[in-house]
């Protein structure tokens, strides 16, 4: 009996001291993204609701203490983003802020993060300058980046023969770091920029910026845009005659929520790039199945990277037995990711996951035999050549390791 007594108590202290690692006696995640703009569908509640499923899968609670999710819209203002995240972290305890959809608001509350000592882990957003020049200790990149976005559908457009390019740029950080990828790896492939015209972000009407793309003479305009303005300068260029005119559209960042928007009709022979498709394995299947039963929508990378991003973030807690934002950190960069999202995935030093990806094609209408199969994929790209070396990334913590 005394030792049975012993045991007992053993255990209960064990998690007793299992249950002080995490500050509040609760892990906060916060959800912060653009629910009501152009962005809406790309990550918006659907990221949320992946967020929830993430939470469910892992069991509802860590190291014995409740998870709790809480969501925001900042409309698309690195302001109102950035007052969002404060409150959260001053006065609602929360431990992560996730998704960050618009690469201007990621860099704002990144580097905010960084300042209270709390951890982001971007899903929604492109720039690369957040595993670069303006990397941080405590934050993540995961999904996808502009240079993935680059090599994948700018680099089989100039396979193609697609040498001379015009972009339509939207006019945040965002479109900069998209253009600039885009067009670095043409030239280094052999092709020309012939120039480019920025548009505001939310446009209604883009007859003059594409009347300077046509004019350009360019083989492929790069729209280096997303979301709603993605499909509102694809259905213009319909209007406008720029496809039957012989140019050809790249949808640099277009995912499986845009091309649902847009229809097959219109959208059909893009070449676009995602870190995931809904259709492509078993396990995949089985995870949009339960996403559209919450949803009804199938998820695209954004959602199935948010998903990632928190069961990542939730395994990282649990191996360093606290919620203690160095302690996560160190796991986050040394754990494997294997989940729906990513298998074999590894994070670099700059913060950055590297994961495949994969060049897309939409179907032709006819082609389509299931509700929301739009793709076939053409290609499978290596992590390893979809991402920046976070050794030549720019970011000083890697120089500093």
């Amino acid at each position: 009996m005394a030792r049975l007594l012993t045991s007992v108590a053993i255990l209960g202290a064990t998690a007793t001291a299992a249950m002080a690692q995490v500050s509040d006696d609760v892990v906060k995640i916060g959800i912060l993204n653009d629910q009501s703009g152009v962005y809406a569908d790309f990550g918006g509640t659907y990221s949320y609701q992946a967020a929830l499923m993430a939470v469910e899968d892992f069991g509802g609670t860590v190291l014995d203490m409740p998870i709790e999710v809480v969501t925001a819209d900042h409309q698309n203002k690195p302001d109102v983003a950035s007052n969002i995240a404060r409150q959260w972290y001053d006065t609602e305890q929360v431990d992560a802020i996730m998704e960050l959809t618009t690469s201007s608001v990621a860099l704002a509350v990144q580097a905010l993060s960084a300042e209270a000592d709390k951890i982001t882990m971007t899903t929604g957003a492109a720039t690369t300058e957040l595993t670069g020049a303006q990397c941080t200790a405590n934050g993540f990149h995961w999904a996808y980046d502009t240079h993935a976005l680059a090599v994948g559908t700018g680099g089989a457009l100039v396979e193609q023969g697609g040498d001379s390019w015009f972009f339509l740029t939207a006019d945040y950080a965002f479109g900069y770091s998209l253009e600039e990828q885009t067009g670095a790896y043409v030239t280094a492939n052999g092709g020309e920029v012939l120039g480019s015209v920025r548009h505001p972000l939310s446009t209604n009407d883009f007859s003059s910026f594409l009347l300077q793309a046509q004019a350009s003479g360019a083989k492929v305009i790069g729209l280096a845009n997303a979301g709603l303005d993605t499909q509102n300068a694809i259905k213009s260029a319909a209007e406008f005659g720029i496809v039957q005119g012989g140019q050809r559209l790249a949808a640099l960042l277009f995912t499986l929520a845009e091309v649902h928007g847009l229809g097959a009709e219109a959208a059909q022979g893009l070449t676009l790039t995602e870190s995931f498709y809904w259709n492509r394995t078993d396990e995949s299947r089985e995870f949009a199945q339960r996403f559209f039963e919450r949803t009804q929508a199938m998820p695209n990378m954004v959602h199935a990277g948010t998903y990632s991003a928190v069961l990542q973030y939730l395994k990282a807690i649990e191996a360093a037995g606290t919620d203690e934002t160095a302690a996560v950190s160190e796991q986050l960069h040394t754990l494997p990711v294997n989940d729906v999202f990513s298998q074999g995935g590894t994070v670099g030093a700059n913060g950055r996951l590297i994961t495949d990806v994969y060049l897309l094609e939409v179907k032709a209408p006819a082609d389509i035999t299931t509700d929301w199969d739009y793709f076939n994929v053409l290609a499978t790209i290596p992590g390893s050549e979809a991402f920046i070396d976070p050794a030549e990334s720019g970011c000083a913590l890697v120089a500093a390791n």
